[in-house]
């Protein structure tokens, strides 16, 4: 009897012990199946996809927005009333150069014009006297005749003498230097004080740059340049701004390559409205994407929702509560979406690839 009584408790243990052994094996399954993490999944849209040209580029005036303006006359700078930064408008004072010498110039051609103007008048009275005594036979022809060419010489005198006036007074006026555009002071490289010599070249006093006449020029690499013409559409951004897209357009493409670090590059020059928020400066880099082809309003699924097997392409879709493998025909490919063409529905839910 006791034997038969250990055997049994033996065997009570063995069975609880056989329990609890499953009991922990669906427990820890029931964990494990609880902490698996969920599906990533994304949904079949419709949308634009399009496939661009990435290039970086530089913000800077366009041709004539960026001017050096100098003096035409020498002297000393008087006053320099502007600094950089300060915003001028079209015909507003820059510079002006010590007047006295040019006034006097001024004050000496009007002296000989009118000195010229009373000898004009001499010679028109002594021409007049002459004719006069010469119909009454008093004088000869030839006095007659010299008395005309003086009168002549006289009336050229005057035409000179106005002459120098008007340049006197257009040397005087160059004194004054005016802004010839509206822009902003980018740059000021003279004194008040300094002497200034225009005999060969016009030295530059300021430089104005008309910042509403932006444009991008980017630097397009040789592989891809033959997708880029004139009219192309794009989009740029720039760090300061990271998350604002401008539009642009394509107005030119330099015929002449640049060579930068070994790589031939193409610059593209690309036109853009200004923003009313923001404000683009010269020199500003650009991250600039040209649109080569577009597709409008077509189904897409992430490129990681792709499966290929045996040379077929599907997807794991949701339906029904269950993941099904779909086919699907492809299209288009950007760098994170794929055009399907058949096989799946707008708003359909597929399951994407772990990374």
């Amino acid at each position: 009897m006791t034997r038969h009584r250990k055997n049994s408790a033996v065997k009570i243990v063995s069975l609880a012990v056989i329990a609890g052994l499953a009991g922990g094996y669906f427990w820890l399954r029931a964990g494990m199946a609880a902490t698996e993490p969920a599906p990533v999944t994304d949904q079949v849209r419709r949308q634009t996809l399009d496939q661009t040209v990435l290039a970086t580029g530089v913000i800077r005036p366009v041709v004539g927005a960026e001017i050096d303006v100098g003096s035409r006359v020498s002297g000393i700078v008087g006053s320099l009333p502007v600094k950089v930064g300060d915003r001028v408008d079209r015909g507003d004072l820059l510079a002006r150069i010590d007047p006295t010498e040019f006034e006097a110039q001024v004050a000496q051609a009007e002296a000989d014009l009118a000195l010229s103007r009373a000898q004009l008048a001499m010679a028109a009275s002594s021409h007049e006297r002459a004719a006069a005594l010469s119909l009454a036979g008093i004088v000869s022809e030839f006095e007659l005749e010299s008395a005309t060419r003086d009168l002549e010489v006289a009336r050229a005198r005057v035409d000179l003498e106005r002459a120098r006036v008007n340049s006197a007074q257009i040397q005087l006026a160059h004194t004054e230097i005016r802004a010839p555009v509206q822009g902003v002071i980018a740059d000021v490289t003279t004194r008040e004080g300094e002497t200034v010599a225009a005999s060969f070249a016009a030295p530059t006093f300021v430089t104005i740059v008309d910042l509403d006449r932006l444009e991008v020029q980017a630097y397009v690499d040789e592989t891809d340049i033959g997708q880029i013409f004139v009219g192309q559409q794009a989009t740029f951004s720039v760090d300061t701004y990271p998350e604002a897209d401008f539009g642009a357009r394509v107005t030119a493409v330099n015929p002449k390559a640049e060579l930068q670090n070994g790589v031939v590059n193409y610059v593209v020059r690309l036109a853009f409205e200004l923003p009313d928020a923001l404000v683009l400066r010269p020199e500003m880099t650009a991250h600039v994407r040209l649109v080569v082809e577009e597709r409008s309003d077509v189904l897409t699924v992430p490129r990681r929702a792709i499966r290929r097997d045996q040379g077929q392409q599907f997807v794991l879709v949701s339906r029904n509560g269950a993941w099904v493998d779909q086919r699907i025909e492809p299209g288009w490919r950007t760098d994170s979406r794929v055009e399907v063409r058949q096989g799946l529905s707008e708003n359909e839910t597929v399951r994407l690839n772990e990374e």
